[in-house]
C-alpha cells in the first residue's frame, strides 16, 4: 500500500515526509503478485521485466493487453475503469500489461489507480530476471527458489532456472528452516555483529517481515505471537525494538495503539513513544498519542 511504503521508507530513511513516497524519482507499478510497489524510477525493469513470463501464451496475452492499452491511452492519463471500459476488460485484467514495463500508475489507496505509458525499459528480461532474484536474496536471504517463487509469483521452475544461473554468487548456508542461499556479496554482513535499527514502528506488510511459511519462524520463534503477527486479515504494523519484534501495532488518526508480547523496560517504552511521535503521516495534525495495551507489566 502506498501509505504503508512511506512509513517503510521513513523507517530507513532520515528526514522522510508525508509526500516523501510521490516524489520523484520514486514511481509506482503493479509489481511481484500485482501488488501495488513503490520503487525507484531506475529500478522499473527489474519489478517488471523480471516477472515478464516466457511461457507462449502468457507472453501473448502480456503483449495484447499492453498493446490495446498503449492505443486506448495515447499520451494520457486515465482511470483504470476508463482505460479498462475502452479496450474492454475488466479494471483487474490491465494488471497482466504490467511486467511489460510499459505502464506506470498512481495509486492514492482510496481511489482507482490512475495509468498511463512510458517507454519500454532497454534491459533484457532474463537480466532483469536475476536483478529481481539478486534484490530478493539481499533483502530476504537465507531463501529458496522456492520462497522467491511465491514472493515474485512465478513458477517454481522459472525460480529454480535463475537461482541456477546465479550459482557462481551464491552460498549455500544452514538456516533454522533448512539449507538455503544467500550472496556471496553478503556474507560479510551477515557475519558482521551490526544488528537492525533500534527502534522502528514497521507498518503492515512491511517487507521486514514479508515471509511466508517456515521463513516466519526464523524471525518469530513462538507460535502464539507469529499468529498475531501474521493474521489471516490485514496485518498489524510490528514493533521493533533492538533488532527484535516485540510486539504490534495499529493506528486510528493520531492515536498508536502498541500490544507488546511482553513487559518493556521504561528505556523500550520511551523509544516506542519517541519513535511513533516521528511518524510522517498525511493529514494528522495533532500530536501522536500512543496507548498501551496489555502486555505492560
Amino acid at each position: 500500500m502506498p501509505r504503508a511504503a512511506l512509513l517503510s521508507i521513513h523507517a530507513r530513511v532520515s528526514g522522510t515526509g508525508p509526500g516523501t513516497w510521490e516524489e520523484p524519482p520514486l514511481v509506482q507499478v503493479w509489481g511481484p503478485r500485482y501488488s501495488t510497489f513503490v520503487i525507484a524510477e531506475g529500478d522499473l525493469a527489474v519489478f517488471t521485466l523480471g516477472r515478464l513470463p516466457d511461457e507462449p501464451k502468457a507472453l501473448q496475452r502480456a503483449e495484447d493487453v499492453a498493446d490495446r492499452l498503449e492505443a486506448a491511452l495515447g499520451a494520457e492519463r486515465m482511470d483504470c475503469r476508463d482505460a479498462a471500459r475502452i479496450v474492454g476488460l475488466h479494471p483487474n485484467a490491465l494488471r497482466y500489461a504490467a511486467p511489460t514495463g510499459r505502464f506506470l500508475i498512481y495509486w492514492d489507496g482510496a481511489r482507482q489507480p490512475l495509468i498511463w505509458s512510458v517507454p519500454a525499459p532497454a534491459v533484457d528480461p532474463f537480466d532483469a530476471r536475476l536483478e529481481l532474484a539478486r534484490r530478493y536474496l539481499h533483502t530476504f536471504g537465507p531463501a529458496t527458489a522456492d520462497s522467491f517463487a511465491s514472493w515474485a509469483g512465478v513458477r517454481p521452475k522459472r525460480a529454480n532456472a535463475i537461482f541456477d544461473s546465479l550459482a557462481t554468487e551464491l552460498i549455500t548456508v544452514r538456516a533454522p528452516m533448512g539449507e538455503a542461499w544467500i550472496l556471496a556479496s553478503d556474507e560479510s554482513a551477515f557475519r558482521s555483529a551490526d544488528g537492525a535499527a533500534s527502534t522502528r514502528l514497521l507498518p503492515s506488510g512491511d517487507t521486514y517481515y514479508l515471509l511466508q511459511g517456515e521463513d516466519r519462524v526464523l524471525l518469530v520463534p513462538d507460535a502464539a505471537q507469529r499468529s498475531q503477527l501474521w493474521t489471516s486479515r490485514v496485518w498489524p504494523g510490528a514493533v521493533l525494538l533492538d533488532g527484535e519484534i516485540v510486539g504490534t501495532w495499529r493506528r486510528s488518526g493520531h492515536n498508536v495503539k502498541v500490544h507488546p508480547w511482553r513487559p518493556l523496560t521504561r528505556a523500550g517504552r520511551e523509544a516506542v513513544e519517541g519513535e511513533a511521535a516521528t511518524l510522517p503521516l498525511p493529514g494528522v495534525t495533532r500530536p501522536i498519542t500512543v496507548t498501551w495495551e496489555s502486555g505492560i507489566a
